[in-house]
């Protein structure tokens, strides 16, 4: 307990594994394109949901109870979660302000 575990990566086998970015190329399409942007939005609209879900379980509250604190119906909070309802920002800020969260823009 507590050696170390080394692993030997073998370069040929590596450079020959497929790339993510022309995995993603080849299923949605170049960058840029309008397939690949409707993924990329869909993928970041599940990353916010997730956040937003992981925060409301981590406090122990139920998608009916987060639903009350924002006025809507628990199968819309369902929906959400789930990504089969596109979230506009201010649905994310409301749900953000009923868990108690606070966000700022940076400008750089």
């Amino acid at each position: 307990m507590g050696g170390k575990f080394m692993i030997k990566i073998d370069d040929e086998k590596w450079a020959k594994l497929p790339k993510m970015s022309d995995r993603l190329a080849e299923t949605y399409g170049p960058v840029g394109s309008p397939s690949r942007q409707e993924f990329e939005a869909k993928a970041e609209a599940w990353y916010y949901a997730e956040l937003l879900k992981g925060e409301r379980k981590r406090q122990k509250l139920t998608q009916q109870q987060l639903a009350m604190r924002m006025g809507k119906k628990r199968e819309y909070i369902s929906s959400l979660e789930q990504g089969k309802t596109d979230m506009q920002l201010s649905t994310f800020l409301s749900m953000a302000g009923a868990l108690g969260l606070k966000f700022s823009l940076v400008v750089g």
